[in-house]
């Protein structure tokens, strides 16, 4: 009701809005207030770092996550300790690495044994761990079965590749089925938005839907019921995100008008939605989707109309009509898109003007598809199998488009503030408008040519992966040695790109960390792999028989302390894992035992000397004093970790120490003491937190290093 009034008075009289905003920040931040109070005073919370017996109700459909375990929120109802037992009703985000909670369903309850922590993420009051089975306490409901059904239906008979995949996003929302590489595809390409249910959708759905119901009601009030009843039904079917919700409140405003004869005024429609959707869940206002879907709408209220009459003056109105609703979304949603993923994709236009043609056929006759799924399969395959042939249209759109280079800038509020700032100009100065943009332009390609990567001849790289390690070495004519992958496929492939690398005979994978072997498939996209060097320990075994899996047939080798490799212009010498069983003390954290079986690699030619050592900890490098001596290059064990034995570190004396780690990663990688310690001795310390990918060109043992992130890192081209 609240939002209901501040629209009103704000349509009311101009004079009132500065008042409305005022109350309506006020409004919002009570709410805000109210809800963040209620959760960290809630009884759940005297239980952090305490392991209790949890019952829980589903409250959004589990989905796996990037570490391998499964998520997905839910609202507590008891909690049992040996001391005393609550009931409550409290938002929680349950982590559990067993795949059976896939079969749970939003609105059944269950029970398991769980580990209370803390958690960051503000909508919910605690973190809960869960290492077993849950315990399933109430079935799911027909309800909720038959709309499972339908999803699951829709995902079944997509079918497989990009197209299969990309159906049920575009219908429903599901992105289940797309790979890591497809997704960033997407992304890059400025169709994300597609397999977003948002506007769109409801827009297509409830034509469609009110289209078909004049064959069976005469009266528009019917019609209007009946349409309002299946985007009810719809909501569900696809889950309430924050666009979907922005999107249901705006079309049942818009709906309520045709009813009562008032006409639409879209502005006043999502000035309800946003107000609407924020009042009942404070937390979507810190939601980048729904900040994004807000913008978007407001692009194509506001902007659009101008951008046709611009667009008009120098070629025909339809073409215009075509390009202005993707250039109004991009102009709007430009600072939080770089504020999110620190680039821009100028073709993202074209793109959506390509894939345009085919949202409507592939949403309509896939939500068709979908709901008769259950009960008429064979109908359901027919017309999967024909807008298969559209999606797959989009995907290799996508694909395409993503080959193209983009406009990087820096991420957070910097990048948003420069593009901000820049629309802001383009808006007020609107008479000087074309020699902005020129100006921009000469200043945006002066500035990416200065700051371009790797910029010619180079003979050592390590690529900016993340919180993981990726080193390549120049063999030429586009071939490389390669000492692990990374945790991402896309980054891997992306650097491996920019490399002109499309020949590996050598990959060197130091241990099965993801860290270390997750980006593998990026590395082997269009990409073959001669040979494979692996560690003694096998574990963890997921991670070692997805790489089995992906490299089978390459002819493997498992190196220990002694074997040398002649590759090229480069001498191999393996120092490290030695044959025999080794136990040394664990440092704190997992996997001392796997770090400690990393392959450790001394690189020679006439140009420079490198030693690369995986992430083996003190104990190992100890070991390692008198098999080293003075190196060039220094790949850092351990992403800088604290923990480094000195006495190796000054064996090496490197002349420049390369740090392979994530920005802002929870391990505190790298540690200000092995920083220390490293230009003490005399090294220059590039890592690629800071100075992104990291290219090295050696002569005669002279080294000079070129970084992704140059001196004026605003942006850049690529």
């Amino acid at each position: 009701m609240a939002a209901v009034a501040l629209t009103f008075f704000s349509i009311l009289s101009r004079k009132l809005r500065f008042s409305v905003i005022i109350c309506a920040l006020l409004l919002g931040s009570t709410v805000m207030s109210l809800r963040e109070a209620s959760l960290q005073s809630s009884e759940i919370a005297r239980h952090f770092g305490q392991s209790v017996e949890v019952m829980a109700q589903v409250v959004t459909d589990p989905n796996q996550t990037a570490t391998g375990n499964y998520s997905f929120l839910a609202r507590a109802i008891y909690i049992h300790t040996n001391q005393t037992s609550y009931s409550m009703r409290i938002p929680i985000r349950i982590i559990t690495p067993k795949a059976s909670v896939l079969t749970l369903l939003p609105g059944q309850s269950f029970s398991a044994t769980a580990r209370i922590v803390k958690s960051k993420e503000g909508r919910v009051s605690a973190l809960v761990l869960i290492d077993e089975d849950v315990k399933v306490i109430t079935q799911a409901t027909r309800w909720a079965k038959a709309l499972a059904s339908i999803r699951y239906g829709l995902r079944e008979i997509s079918g497989d590749g990009d197209a299969g995949a990309l159906i049920p996003g575009m219908v429903l929302g599901d992105t289940s089925k797309q790979s890591p590489e497809f997704k960033s595809a997407m992304k890059r390409s400025g169709l994300m938005h597609l397999v977003a249910v948002s506007g769109a959708n409801f827009a297509i759905v409830s034509s469609f839907v009110l289209w078909c119901m004049q064959f069976l009601f005469t009266r528009m009030k019917l019609r209007l019921s009946a349409t309002a009843i299946a985007l009810i039904c719809f909501i569900a079917l696809v889950r309430p995100s924050p666009s979907v919700l922005r999107a249901a409140a705006m079309a049942a405003v818009i709906l309520v008008a045709q009813g009562t004869h008032r006409g639409r005024d879209s502005l006043p429609a999502l000035g309800f939605a946003i107000g609407a959707v924020v009042i009942g869940d404070p937390w979507q206002a810190r939601d980048a989707g729904f900040a994004l879907s807000v913008m978007a709408t407001g692009g194509l209220l506001l902007f659009s109309p101008l951008v046709v009459a611009k667009l008009s003056r120098f070629m025909p109105e339809k073409l215009a009509q075509a390009l202005a609703p993707p250039i109004a979304a991009i102009v709007f949603c430009s600072p939080i898109l770089v504020a999110l993923s620190g680039y821009l994709s100028p073709i993202s236009i074209i793109a959506n003007l390509l894939a345009a043609p085919a949202v409507g056929p592939i949403t309509i006759l896939g939500f068709i598809a979908a709901l008769i799924s259950p009960v008429a399969p064979f109908i359901s395959v027919i017309l999967i199998w024909v807008i298969r042939f559209p999606a797959a249209f989009i995907a290799s759109v996508a694909l395409w488009s993503a080959q193209f280079p983009v406009l990087t800038l820096r991420t957070g509020s910097i990048g948003f503030l420069i593009v901000a700032i820049f629309t802001l100009v383009l808006w007020l100065f609107k008479k000087y408008i074309r020699n902005i943009s020129i100006i921009t332009l000469v200043l945006i390609f002066a500035l990416t040519w200065m700051q371009r990567w790797p910029a010619g001849e180079w003979q050592v790289a390590n690529c900016d992966v993340g919180q993981g390690d990726s080193l390549v070495l120049n063999l030429g004519n586009h071939r490389a040695i390669v000492i692990d992958v990374g945790p991402d496929p896309v980054l891997e492939d992306r650097c491996l790109k920019a490399l002109g690398v499309n020949e590996i005979p050598l990959l060197i994978l130091s241990h099965f960390h993801a860290d270390h072997v997750g980006g593998l498939s990026g590395a082997m996209r269009k990409r073959v792999v001669s040979q494979l060097w692996e560690s003694t320990n096998a574990e963890p075994l997921m991670e070692s028989a997805h790489v089995a899996s992906l490299l089978a047939g390459v002819d493997v080798v498992t190196p220990q302390n002694g074997f040398a490799a002649q590759v090229a212009q480069f001498t191999i010498n393996v120092l490290w894992p030695v044959s025999g069983s080794q136990v040394f003390a664990s440092m704190p954290g997992d996997g001392s035992a796997v770090n400690n079986s990393s392959i450790a690699v001394l690189v020679t030619s006439q140009e420079f000397t490198l030693f690369a050592a995986g992430d083996i900890e003190p104990p190992v490098q100890h070991e390692l004093i008198g098999k080293v001596s003075h190196v060039d290059i220094y790949k850092v064990a351990h992403h800088g970790s604290r923990y480094q034995d000195a006495a190796l570190m000054a064996a090496l004396h490197p002349q420049v120490a390369v740090i392979s780690v994530g920005a802002k990663n929870t391990y505190g990688h790298p540690a200000p003491q092995t920083l220390e310690a490293l230009t003490r001795l005399g090294a220059e310390v590039v890592r690629t937190d800071v100075n992104g990918s990291i290219s090295i060109t050696a002569k005669a043992h002279v080294i000079k290093v070129r970084t992704s992130k140059g001196r004026f890192n605003l942006f850049r081209l690529g």
